[in-house]
């Protein structure tokens, strides 16, 4: 008791020391899109929400910067932003990007849209991919635009009359019109602010309210995988272009050339990664026609002779085919007059050499069977006369007869082959 009473009053505790609480820092994933919205831009965007939802990010930012895309893949962004448990935020940024036609659709949609200063958003009328629409169905589409962007808009609370008039009209504004009109919710300077700018903002998701915690949030940075990145790649018009072109060239070898097999297989895989691209890309199947026809017409060269003309055709309609390819107002969505042109003239240089070559061995002389005997040099083995006779030619002993009496041993030329016999003079 006694000892008791002294370790009380010396305020000696016996307990273990209390540990203190490490507070876990916040974190948020961020990705970038910098092309066309295409189906490899909507399974990316996919991915991520899903990769921050599992790693439990404040948000997902979605660093915006696009001339627009495919309605389809736009859509599936959309469901996506709408239906995740993480507040997507999309930043249109960096100064000098653009969130236009399908961007403007993904901006509003999410929980908080923000731009960077010198950026800008609008031109969301819809338009065909690879033909052109007739007045019906140009007004059909853009009533199915303008009610799907006007319920975006709706959802979240944003300016329904210019989400529609961005589709109706086509009207495009910049980062400080957008946030005076209500179409965005901040236009900050970088990640950085935009982070300090949206913390402890209350967020509805498709489940919950969500307060942001973000003014010290670690930053994870989503790049796009291998195969995003080469079927993204392969998106380009000048790359699905060239694919194109060697698919052509090697099934041209394995059609001349059969059970060469790797031309063959080349060309099929290209032909298919080809097609893959056109299906993300406005083309026109008149072009498309046009370069068909255009392989198709050196192709006959090698087999007419027209001295050049269906060579001609060809370049012409390889190169108004490739320049018809690709319809879309959009640069970025355009084929390069520096991928086209030295197309065309490799074309016409490889066709123009594969007829040069046919043509020289058509006109050259035959080196195996009967028909290279004519004009050889070879020896009398027995005298020779008009009905009977033997020579050696070409290490081979053939009958022969001749016009005019021929001693045994003598040299002699071969004039022409009768089946089995051949017509020979003295040499």
């Amino acid at each position: 008791m006694l000892l008791a009473s002294i370790f009380l009053a010396a305020g000696i505790s016996f307990s273990a020391p209390e540990k203190k609480e490490v507070k876990k820092r916040p974190k948020v994933t961020v990705i970038s899109i910098d092309s066309v919205i295409n189906p490899v831009a909507a399974e990316y965007v996919n991915r991520s929400i899903k990769k921050a939802s599992a790693s439990g990010s404040e948000a997902l930012i979605i660093e915006l910067d696009t001339p627009g895309g495919l309605d389809t893949s736009m859509r599936l962004i959309v469901k996506d932003i709408f239906a995740s448990e993480v507040p997507v935020v999309v930043f249109v940024s960096p100064s000098g990007a653009r969130a236009a036609s399908a961007g403007v659709f993904i901006t509003m949609s999410a929980h908080i849209a923000a731009m960077a200063p010198g950026t800008n958003i609008g031109a969301a009328h819809p338009v065909a991919v690879g033909e052109k629409m007739d007045k019906v169905m140009s007004e059909k589409a853009a009533n199915d635009a303008a009610a799907y962007i006007k319920s975006i808009a709706e959802s979240r609370g944003r300016n329904v009359q210019w989400a529609e008039s961005a589709v109706r009209k086509s009207v495009s504004i910049t980062e400080a019109e957008a946030l005076k009109l209500h179409v965005i919710d901040m236009v900050q300077n970088d990640l950085k602010s935009l982070l300090l700018a949206i913390d402890a903002k209350k967020v509805k998701t498709a489940f919950k309210e969500v307060t942001l915690r973000t003014a010290d949030a670690e930053v994870d940075r989503v790049e796009m995988g291998f195969r995003h990145k080469v079927l993204d790649f392969i998106s380009n018009p000048n790359v699905a272009y060239i694919l194109m072109m060697i698919g052509f060239y090697g099934l041209f070898f394995e059609l001349t050339n059969p059970g060469s097999l790797v031309p063959g297989i080349l060309g099929g895989i290209s032909l298919v990664l080809a097609f893959y691209a056109f299906q993300t890309l406005p083309v026109n199947y008149a072009g498309l026609l046009l370069i068909v026809i255009g392989l198709i017409l050196f192709i006959l060269e090698i087999k007419v002779t027209s001295y050049g003309l269906l060579s001609l055709g060809g370049i012409g309609c390889v190169i108004l085919g490739s320049i018809m390819l690709i319809d879309s107002p959009d640069p970025l969505m355009k084929l390069s007059f520096s991928v086209v042109v030295p197309a065309a003239v490799v074309t016409a240089l490889f066709f123009g050499l594969t007829v040069r070559l046919a043509f020289r061995a058509f006109k050259s002389k035959p080196v195996t069977g009967a028909e290279e005997l004519p004009g050889i040099h070879g020896t009398a083995k027995t005298d020779i006369s008009a009905d009977a006779g033997q020579v050696m030619v070409h290490g081979e002993i053939w009958s022969a007869y001749s016009e005019e009496p021929i001693e045994k041993n003598a040299r002699i030329i071969v004039e022409s082959v009768d089946g089995l016999k051949v017509k020979v003079r003295r040499a």
